[in-house]
């Protein structure tokens, strides 16, 4: 399926990438990363969008996050993405882009997928053999979600919240998801979602979507379309 116009509904988390150009680095020293951490918090800040959850690789950027107004993402991640250029070609004394492109996004099934997607960005480090540990791994929201840290940058999701009545019940068992074997087939469906720009979600998250949005996200069925009632009698007879 081809990648579909990109949807911004306000109250719809997204799934957000941005990819280094040509794979090539864009983080060179600890340093870089926590300028583009203080710098999410201030475009998230400016333009209402609540991060709930990131991980930042040596090549990449993944973000989860909810827009509170029309085209909040969209402005955010513009806006973060030319400070961030301006920054690392001042300090490098060089020239050009970082990025491959525009960022990718996905809407998400918050009910069915959101946390799955926490997982997904936060186990990305021990995937790419970058840690053997993820405790190891500092530039991720594994450890606000896990309870090592409070990141002021992250805003809570109410499905974050519900896993406990507290702070160490919500920790303890968001932790123990860790514990059990990642499904590939699912790691695959959510990375393929996002690179392709489409709705992460079941037929009725989409075609709430397609509503709200007046767009259509469901493939077309192959096929001539089959005909009315109507037009069966009236060739029969």
């Amino acid at each position: 399926m081809p990648r579909q116009a990109r949807i911004n509904l306000v109250g719809i988390p997204q799934h957000i990438v941005q990819k280094g150009h040509n794979r090539l680095p864009c983080f060179f020293d600890d340093e870089d990363y926590e300028f583009y951490l203080k710098s999410l918090r201030a475009a998230s800040d400016q333009y209402q969008v609540e991060v709930h959850a990131y991980v930042l690789l040596p090549n990449a950027i993944q973000i989860i996050a909810t827009p509170r107004i029309d085209k909040g993402v969209s402005s955010m991640m513009q806006s973060l993405g030319r400070r961030y250029v301006q920054y690392v070609n001042h300090r490098y004394k060089r020239s050009g882009t970082l990025w491959e492109g525009r960022f990718k996004s996905s809407l998400i099934d918050s009910e069915n997928f959101l946390l799955t997607c926490y997982r997904y960005l936060e186990l990305r480090p021990l995937h790419l053999g970058l840690v053997d540990e993820l405790s190891e791994y500092r530039w991720s929201s594994y450890h606000h979600h896990c309870g090592n840290e409070v990141c002021s940058l992250i805003q809570d999701h109410r499905l974050y919240l519900q896993q406990g009545e507290n702070r160490e019940e919500r920790c303890n068992a968001y932790s123990e998801s860790f514990r059990y074997r990642f499904d590939r087939r699912l790691l695959n469906y959510v990375a393929e979602t996002v690179n392709m720009g489409q709705v992460l979600g079941g037929d009725a998250f989409k075609e709430k979507i397609e509503k709200v949005a007046n767009h259509r996200v469901r493939p077309l069925k192959r096929g001539r379309p089959r005909k009315k009632k109507a037009e069966l009698e009236e060739e029969s007879s």
